[in-house]
């Protein structure tokens, strides 16, 4: 596998969608955990939502401001050729995911994103798998509720047991909060999209 040449890049990771409601949770949690020297900016379509963003951040002087928007496939490439990893709060993925996932693949950038969409991630591999690989882009996804919990969860439970037996284990979540509005959105948009979903999963 090959991988572009990603040094010189001037940040280590942008999170792009940072002024909607997990983006700024996100950001705020980077601002206060962020190792010392990271390299990180901020990013979505509105300059000034974001800049207003940046002054509430602790060390916030230090973090890049950058304009991008979905609508502006141009504005993500640019966006992608900046950072070594780009994280996505941006959804409904399906819908407004697919340029930056592209950007990302054709420019040998890592990519997190939020996703619970089946679909999405399927379209992902069915398009840009090969791609990535060439240019040694890392694309991955459900790096939130959806999978954190659970993958954590198996893995700490696991490690209590001995090595080498075979097991299976079950999960149950409980939580007590709201979906966010994308959360809503995305879950609407898979219910409204059986079709899709199982030709994505087939692909």
């Amino acid at each position: 596998m090959s991988r572009l040449k990603r040094t010189g890049r001037p940040y280590d990771i942008v999170l792009f969608g940072a002024t909607g409601f997990v983006g700024t949770l996100t950001a705020e949690y980077l601002a206060a955990h962020a190792p010392e020297g990271l390299r990180w900016a901020i990013a979505g379509r509105s300059e000034r939502r974001l800049r207003e963003l940046r002054e509430r951040l602790p060390g916030g002087a230090s973090v890049g401001v950058l304009r991008a928007d979905v609508a502006d496939p141009a504005s993500l490439r640019e966006l992608a050729r900046q950072a070594r990893v780009v994280a996505t709060t941006v959804g409904p993925y399906v819908t407004y995911g697919k340029e930056l996932v592209a950007a990302c693949a054709d420019s040998g950038t890592d990519y997190l994103d939020l996703t619970g969409e089946p679909e999405f991630v399927d379209l992902v591999y069915v398009r840009h798998d090969t791609r990535a690989r060439e240019t040694g882009s890392r694309l991955v996804h459900a790096c939130g509720f959806d999978s954190v919990p659970h993958d954590l969860g198996v893995y700490f439970t696991v490690q209590q047991l001995p090595e080498g037996v075979p097991l299976a284990v079950d999960g149950f979540v409980r939580a007590d909060a709201a979906f966010s509005g994308g959360t809503f959105a995305s879950a609407l948009n898979q219910f409204a999209r059986p079709l899709r979903m199982r030709a994505a999963a087939r692909d």
